[in-house]
């Protein structure tokens, strides 16, 4: 006699091992960047860092923002 179908068994893959969590520094450079960043910028516009072109204190602050973002798709 044949095996129904709601008694054959289904295929099911196994479950997916959980990520590792992220090391210690890894929020610490994330908060760190940002904050790196952030200051660099407030410097900038109050005209307090020495620099050479004005665009180098706004490339600077803006690279260090995006380092602490990018850093922070890492932390889980």
């Amino acid at each position: 006699m044949p095996v129904s179908k709601s008694k054959r068994r289904r295929y099911t893959p196994p479950p997916k091992p959980k990520p590792k969590p992220s090391p210690k520094w890894l929020p610490i450079l994330m908060l760190s960047m940002l904050g790196l960043g952030v200051l660099d910028l407030v410097l900038y516009y109050l005209s307090i860092l020495p620099g050479g072109s004005p665009l180098w204190g706004l490339l600077s602050g803006f690279a260090l923002i995006a380092g602490g973002f990018f850093t922070g798709i890492f932390w889980r």
